[in-house]
C-alpha cells in the first residue's frame, strides 16, 4: 500500500489532528529493558541508549526523568516514507514562529511532537499551510 508522494497534495490535504496528553521523551541506559509499565508511541535505539516517547504520567510513575513535555499532532494522510520535502515545508513553518518540533514518521503518518503551551499554534500554523497550499 503505496502512500502519497506530491507534495502539493500531501501539504493541500493532510489533516493535523492534536492527541490528548503530554508527551516527554525519556532516555534508557544501552540494553535496558522498558518497564512494564509504559506504553511507548515511539522506541529507537541508539549507541548512547535507546529513547522512549511516553506520556508524562507514565514517565514519572516509572521515575524516569522526561524532557520536552510536549503535545503529539498526527497529520492524517497516508505520506509515503520516500515523499520529498512534505517535513521539511511542515517543519519550515513551525520554524517561521519559533517553534521546536520533533517529528516522527510511521509507515501511514507522520507525527509531530510540538512544545505542550504552544500545541494550539502549532494547529492553527498546520492548518493555515494546508489552506495556501490547497490554493
Amino acid at each position: 500500500m503505496a502512500g502519497e508522494t506530491d507534495l502539493k497534495k500531501l501539504l493541500a490535504t493532510m489533516t493535523p489532528e492534536l492527541l490528548a496528553g503530554v508527551h516527554v521523551f525519556v532516555t534508557l541506559a544501552p540494553g535496558a529493558p522498558v518497564p512494564d509499565n509504559l506504553e511507548p508511541v515511539m522506541q529507537f535505539r541508539e549507541r548512547e541508549g535507546t529513547t522512549l516517547i511516553v506520556l508524562e504520567d507514565e514517565a514519572e510513575a516509572a521515575g524516569l526523568d522526561g524532557v520536552f513535555p510536549s503535545r503529539m499532532i498526527t497529520l492524517n494522510i497516508h505520506s509515503s516514507l520516500e515523499a520529498v520535502g512534505f517535513l521539511a515545508a511542515i517543519t519550515a513553518r513551525l520554524a517561521t514562529a519559533g517553534m521546536g518540533v520533533n517529528p516522527v514518521s510511521a509507515f501511514y503518518h507522520d507525527h509531530l511532537f510540538v512544545p505542550a503551551d504552544r500545541a494550539e499554534e502549532a494547529m492553527d500554523l498546520l492548518r493555515r499551510l494546508a489552506a495556501d497550499s490547497a490554493g
